[in-house]
């Protein structure tokens, strides 16, 4: 198989989609933004070729590499991992009569308001929502929903640009820092009350071959907005258990509906007083280094199976649903520097062998904003065969540990 893959060398986990598709015998071509040095050794000794275009979102630079590559060898695939890199990627994999994931499928996984149409009429229950490009708009989305309401890039990815009004004052104020009072395209939707988690997948042919299921402690946009809150999130051993029976018939609703064949995917729902609500997706995988939390708990190699899915339309392991595993996020006491940490002799005498991800940035650095995600400042990646149990080791290392900062 010639594949195609799309910017090895950003994200840092992109480096392990390549060492997938080189474990099955592969031929890898990668197309990025940096230059080829820049890639580590290992990457670099993996790829059979790699062409360095401006921005992998420019259609025409992605284009033209593209056909330069298929002016040299058969290409079979070509893929990305990346929220951002999707949709250009499957409108030139159109153009170049490469098989994938369709234009119009990856579309309808990346805008919030077609989505969620498409979902809605299928029978799929979703939270009440709509297209806007002006205040009056907005207002009158109100008038017809109700607070609270999240206003939203209508391509965002997790909680970037995202904002709840909780009445007439804070929807002004999220509208105008949406840029919809200057005309900016935004999505407007209820806010769901309730529990937030994932359920994840590796699709072949529109056939679930892999799935998961996690759960955010506390819900994302909470948890992206307050500095004191070390938020979690868990993956559970329990995928198989009937609690989740609806959860997961929702997840193949929604693959069918959006006509998803090949892909990774990675959706957010909610429980609550109206019930069981889909949220969004993506046709990617998850972010946070989310699958290394599913490598780890399931003993097997997500990224070789996506692999084999993507190139060959099969898969050859199962997880072994062994361990519940979880990050969670170490948030500096204010921005600035890095100075040390507290508390991590303590946890590390307890729960060392239980740790199988970590990163603690040295004294010195400067601190990343809280917007910025669960892996943006310090972090731990912890296992155990019982959700419950690790939930609360995860409670007693947010309680214990401090990032200190100035």
């Amino acid at each position: 198989m010639n594949i195609i893959f799309i910017e090895p060398g950003f994200p840092a986990n992109q480096r392990e989609f390549v060492r997938a598709l080189y474990s099955i015998g592969a031929n890898t071509y990668g197309i990025g933004e940096r230059p080829v040095d820049w890639l580590d050794a290992e990457t670099r000794a993996r790829l059979t070729d790699y062409q360095q275009i401006e921005s992998v979102t420019n259609e025409g630079a992605l284009e033209w590499a593209v056909r330069d590559a298929q002016s040299k060898v058969w290409i079979d695939r070509m893929e990305a991992t990346v929220e951002a890199h999707t949709l250009p990627v499957a409108r030139v994999r159109e153009r170049c009569s490469i098989p994938g994931l369709s234009a119009r499928t990856t579309y309808l996984c990346r805008d919030k308001v077609a989505m969620k149409q498409v979902l809605r009429t299928a029978g799929i229950p979703v939270a009440a929502s709509g297209g806007i490009s002006s205040l009056s708009e907005a207002w009158d989305f109100a008038e017809a929903v109700g607070y609270p309401l999240i206003i939203k890039p209508r391509d965002s990815a997790g909680a970037a640009g995202t904002y709840r009004a909780n009445n007439a004052a804070e929807l002004e104020h999220a509208a105008r820092a949406a840029g919809v009072a200057d005309g900016a395209l935004a999505a407007i939707e209820e806010f769901i009350e309730g529990h937030e988690g994932i359920y994840d997948t590796v699709t072949v042919q529109g056939d679930v071959r892999h799935e998961f299921i996690g759960h955010y402690y506390p819900g994302v946009l909470e948890a992206m907005r307050t500095r004191w809150i070390s938020p979690q999130l868990i993956s559970t051993n329990a995928v198989e258990a009937d609690r989740y029976a609806d959860l997961r018939e929702m997840g193949r609703r929604v693959i069918g509906a959006l006509g998803i064949t090949t892909a990774p995917t990675h959706m957010e729902w909610f429980f609550g007083p109206k019930g069981l609500k889909f949220s969004e997706i993506g046709c990617r995988p998850p972010g946070v280094g989310q699958w290394d939390s599913y490598c780890a708990g399931n003993e097997y190699d997500l990224y070789r199976e996506w692999a084999l899915a993507v190139c060959h339309h099969t898969s050859d392991a199962r997880p072994s649903r062994r361990y519940a595993c979880g990050i969670i996020a170490l948030r500096p006491e204010c921005d600035g520097h890095i100075t040390g940490y507290e508390g991590t002799e303590t946890i590390f005498g307890k729960y060392e062998n239980l740790v199988v991800g970590q990163h603690f940035p040295s004294p010195g650095t400067p601190t990343q904003q809280v917007e910025a995600g669960y892996m943006a400042n310090a972090w731990m990646r912890v296992r155990h065969e019982d959700h419950d149990t690790l939930r609360a080791i995860l409670n007693e290392i947010g309680e214990t540990i401090r990032v200190r900062a100035r």
